[in-house]
């Protein structure tokens, strides 16, 4: 049992902090916003090379930073993040000690070794073999490892998460069920175990081929197993920041989902189908069946896409609803322009959800789809895509909790507040630009991962359309735009955690513990929503079938 000294009473939202806890979620929150910034520069890097007319690196160091970039941005920068928001929605929310701080400290210690082995590994030269590492290339071993540490480090950390639900279970320390926030974060956590343990499975054995122990990786065998930590990774991240829009909406404005059953039922989908989206990375093997594709890529995805579209009315519609409560009754849409815009935490997470259901989720049905797959696969369609989810989603969602994190668990104000204000905006424009250039680009046939689109040294040319230079060349600029909007929001962290004026009392938060609180809105007056959610299936279904008609051109029948 936790002694009495070992929590504190945040006077804002009454919850018990337990110690432990609170310095866990600095650690890892701190060591994430560093990664997301050297992944971010990586980045930049990679989308200054492919705009032809600035071309910045030659091409050994382009593939080393798109390796880099990948690491650092997908798994480093967000998983270290996702275990601050478990052990936030377990500990915090709950009111309970966090069940093992040194296990938890070894974690951090594996993530954070792990991840700088990796990167070491990568800037040796050598190891450039990209996010999906394919096999036959090969990297030095301690990539290898690095990952595999990184791995057992953030198991650890879920592991940690659920030893804490249990001490809140066995000691009372909530009231009723699981608030949602903390059921979305169980629902990230039993993804996460699915992932980690795919990655164990193939990343293993392929460190033993690194260093000659096994003679032979198939091909077929580790794309399919590899795939199912490479996406389902994602997925983790796509019941993460779902949940923290609901603890956004909950404690800026005080919303309740329209009905609670109903958003967990959202997030079960997510837990039975939504690893299944993995498939859409494989429907060009030929070494897998049809009748698996299809069920993967069908009938079983389109659960968990009806998982997001739940989330994607429930969340807004929570919104409304609160807004309505307070008086904001005129019209369709008052209780939207009334809504906090100059709140970063608020506009941040209401870009992330625009964006991710109108940039991501909609394209990512369409690579979803078997027939229409063939058209973007392997072309810069795919990375469009997963900006639109993992930047436009998840980041954008993370660096608005942030604004909370800081006062909430730092304890400390927010330092320049003007560039706070724009920096969801900036960096959000800028990732909308960088989706949607580069699915234009795709569209065009511009291929994914290719140095130069000049072909300059290449024994067969290929001229794309101009467009697709247009297109990278906006991508370009969106890169420096989102860069941008990443630069300042880690100066506004960074110098708000290190100089940053110390919180005395209460924060203005409307929600309060109402994050904590089980209970469901009570109303399906949400007339806005409905409109906005009109919206979205009216693009979704234009832009579905322009698709069908392209490939109809593109693969006419005789």
């Amino acid at each position: 049992m936790a002694t009495v000294s070992e929590f504190r009473i945040c006077p804002t939202t009454g919850l018990k902090v337990h110690s432990a806890a609170e310095k866990l979620i600095k650690a890892n929150a701190v060591v994430a916003v560093v990664f997301l910034a050297i992944g971010g520069l990586f980045g930049l890097m990679v989308a200054l090379t492919r705009w032809q007319a600035v071309h910045l690196l030659p091409a050994d160091w382009f593939y080393l930073a798109l390796t880099a970039h990948g690491f650092d941005v997908l798994l480093a920068w967000i998983i270290f993040f996702e275990i601050a928001v478990l052990y936030f929605a377990s500990a915090i929310l709950l009111n309970c000690r966090l069940a093992a701080p040194k296990v938890a400290w070894a974690a951090f210690w594996l993530m954070l070794i792990g991840a700088l082995v990796a990167n070491v590994a990568v800037l040796q030269g050598g190891s450039s073999v990209m996010f999906t590492s394919y096999v036959p290339m090969k990297a030095a071993p301690h990539f290898y490892l690095g990952l595999i540490l990184f791995a057992v480090g953030a198991l650890l950390g879920v592991a940690v998460f659920f030893g804490t639900l249990v001490i809140a279970k066995e000691e009372k320390t909530y009231e009723g069920s699981l608030p949602l926030v903390t059921f979305g974060a169980v629902t990230a956590a039993i993804i996460a175990v699915y992932t980690i343990a795919s990655g164990a499975i193939i990343l293993i054995p392929t460190f033993l081929w690194s260093i000659g122990l096994v003679s032979h990786i198939d091909t077929l065998m580790y794309k399919l197993v590899w795939w199912g930590m490479g996406h389902s990774s994602q997925q983790i991240n796509v019941s993460a920041h779902v949940a923290v829009w609901y603890a956004i909406a909950a404690l800026v404005l005080g919303a309740k989902p329209i009905s609670e059953k109903v958003s967990r039922l959202a997030f079960l989908f997510y837990i039975l189908f939504l690893q299944l989206a993995s498939a859409h990375h494989l429907l060009a093997e030929p070494g897998l069946s049809a009748e698996w594709k299809v069920f993967n890529t069908s009938y079983a995805m389109y659960l968990a896409v009806l998982g997001s579209m739940i989330h994607g009315m429930t969340v807004p519609g929570s919104i409304e609803a609160a807004q309505r409560a307070r008086g904001f009754n005129n019209g369709l849409f008052q209780w939207l322009r009334k809504a906090p815009w100059g709140n970063p935490a608020f506009s941040g997470m209401f870009l992330s959800l625009v964006m991710f259901g109108f940039i991501g989720g909609i394209s990512g049905v369409v690579l979803g789809t078997e027939q229409i797959n063939v058209m973007m696969h392997n072309t810069l369609y795919v990375p469009g895509h997963f900006h639109g989810t993992v930047v436009a989603g998840t980041t954008l969602a993370f660096m608005a909790i942030t604004y909370l994190l800081v006062p909430l668990i730092f304890r400390r104000e927010v330092m320049f507040p003007k560039l706070a204000k724009i920096q969801p905006y900036l960096f959000g424009l800028g990732v909308l630009g960088i989706s949607v250039f580069m699915m234009g680009a795709g569209t065009l046939g511009v291929a994914r991962r290719h140095w130069d689109m000049n072909f300059a040294d290449a024994a067969l040319t290929f001229d794309y359309p101009p467009a697709a230079f247009l297109m990278m060349a906006l991508n370009g600029l969106s890169a420096v735009m989102a860069a941008t909007g990443g630069l300042i929001f880690i100066v506004v962290v960074v110098g708000s955690v290190l100089f940053g004026k110390k919180v005395e009392g209460k924060i203005d938060l409307t929600g309060g513990a109402a994050v904590a609180k089980y209970g469901s809105a009570g109303t399906l007056k949400i007339p806005g929503t409905a409109v906005l959610v009109a919206v979205f299936f009216t693009c979704f279904v234009l832009y579905y079938f322009v698709n069908w008609k392209y490939l109809s051109e593109l693969w006419p029948l005789r």
